[in-house]
């Protein structure tokens, strides 16, 4: 009887076991790098719930795109594959991790504004599509880009091990490589010269880096 009861009880009590580790886990999290990171991240991400966003569809999309997603999204799931929790950033990092924040929160909020009702997910093109060379546009080609470049190094800064954060890296990169790509191979068949030229001129995503 005695074990049928506790068989019984088990469940509940390894669920209550399982919600414990959870707020215990949250808990030894130190309160500024937890602050730091919910408000940076609602920083960048807000913007994109606001811009008002293309409702036209479009005549030209490039579903392949989707892999790069797919790629930046492991980049951003590998930094928190260690243990995080237990991580206690020295001063340069979280110096590092605010003003990364900055940056992607700056970028995110511009880019947005620029690009208004063209901005969506998925990689293409509208009928009365226009070439955006304004605002952040005039650093690099793909800001929003950086942004969450920004962003992945800022969360690394705080919660990633070197071990966890070059693959989250090298990942992150290698998706957006594979966007940046379908993309503007979308905008070189619509705009041609006028969009090679501002190639020329202006980086993809990183400053200073073509």
């Amino acid at each position: 009887m005695s074990d049928s009861r506790s068989a019984c009880a088990s469940p509940r009590s390894t669920q209550d076991s399982a919600w414990t580790w959870s707020w215990a886990t949250i808990a030894t999290v130190p309160l500024y790098a937890f602050l730091i990171l919910v408000i940076g991240w609602l920083l960048w991400v807000l913007p994109f719930f606001i811009v008002n966003k293309q409702r036209q569809p479009a005549k030209q999309v490039d579903k392949r795109a989707r892999w790069g997603i797919i790629l930046v999204a492991i980049g951003y799931a590998i930094l928190w594959q260690g243990r995080f929790w237990e991580m206690q950033p020295r001063p340069w990092r979280v110096a590092l991790s605010v003003l990364f924040f900055v940056f992607a929160a700056l970028l995110s909020w511009t880019g947005a504004r620029a690009l208004g009702r063209q901005w969506r997910v998925d990689a293409g093109l509208t009928a009365d599509h226009q070439l955006v060379t304004a605002g952040p546009y005039r650093v690099v080609r793909h800001p929003i880009y950086a942004s969450m470049l920004c962003t992945l190094c800022a969360t690394g800064f705080l919660v990633a091990p070197w071990w966890l954060f070059v693959p989250a890296i090298l990942f992150f990169i290698a998706g957006t490589e594979i966007r940046v790509h379908i993309e503007e191979r979308l905008l070189a068949s619509h705009f041609g010269e006028q969009f090679h030229e501002f190639k020329r001129r202006v980086p993809a995503y990183i400053p200073f880096l073509r």
